[in-house]
């Protein structure tokens, strides 16, 4: 879609932060960025990350922003946060996303599609209403946002992302390294997003630094070599629910995507 000196916020962050580095973690270089992302915890920031969501998806999608314009009820759910990317000059939202994970209820991609045996029994977890500004600080905004959302994964053991995007977006997602959750099926109108057709896909966690690592990828030192302490997901997710193995079947995440190196559009 947005650099100096500086110590975690918190102990959780340092967490989360920790295995997406491995040994390397503490070798990470340290990088403050222009703005904070953190969890929308009152009511003035939720309108806040509602404010810049509905102007993000008017862009694109005017009709179904209209029915953006105000909190939804998914944003008070106990088993959801909402992250909120901030300036440091004035305070100005300057993105946001909504995070869920499915240790309560399914995903809300679910009340479309079933999900394949593949994907079933895992940890999983879904981030819906990504939205930034759009000025010139858009790009770095939404990569912040997404790491933020790895690191949430991280933090929590989630086997697997799951995504869904208009085609555009979508792009973006197999850039990233998701993988298509229907291989051919084409896009899917999904009813939490005012039925327009997306395309869903998956990331799973457990390769993530090896797959990015062997592609080269672009993002790699931003993702899992620097630290940034303005990046702080808060605390752990609770309870924990049993573990369950990827069944057989289950695609090779990184053998198609680790052979060559993307670039960001």
């Amino acid at each position: 879609m947005e650099l100096c000196q500086a110590n975690l916020t918190t102990q959780a962050n340092a967490d989360a932060i920790r295995p997406f580095g491995g040994q390397q973690a503490v070798h990470q270089a340290v990088e403050r960025l222009p703005f904070t992302i953190r969890r929308v915890e009152t009511e003035d920031e939720l309108l806040k990350a509602v404010r810049i969501r509905h102007a993000a998806y008017a862009r694109h999608v005017p009709d179904f922003a209209r029915a953006l314009a105000l909190p939804e009820a998914a944003d008070y759910e106990s088993d959801t946060i909402v992250l909120l990317a901030e300036s440091k000059l004035d305070g100005t939202p300057l993105g946001s996303t909504r995070i869920r994970t499915n240790l309560f209820r399914p995903l809300d991609v679910e009340q479309s599609v079933e999900l394949p045996e593949w994907l079933q029994g895992c940890r999983l977890v879904e981030a819906t209403r990504l939205g930034v500004d759009d000025g010139r600080a858009g790009r770095l905004v939404k990569m912040a946002l997404i790491k933020a959302c790895f690191m949430y994964c991280q933090q929590n053991d989630i086997e697997w992302s799951v995504a869904s995007g208009r085609a555009t977006v979508a792009r973006q997602y197999e850039q990233l390294m998701f993988v298509d959750v229907f291989p051919g099926q084409g896009l899917i109108p999904l009813r939490h997003a005012g039925n327009i057709e997306h395309r869903v896909m998956a990331f799973e966690l457990a390769s993530f630094e090896a797959r990015w690592a062997a592609a080269r990828h672009p993002m790699f030192n931003f993702f899992l070599g620097t630290r940034h302490p303005d990046i702080d997901v808060g605390p752990r997710a609770a309870p924990r629910i049993a573990r369950v193995r990827v069944p057989q079947g289950a695609p090779a995440a990184g053998a198609a995507h680790a052979a060559r190196q993307l670039a960001f559009a």
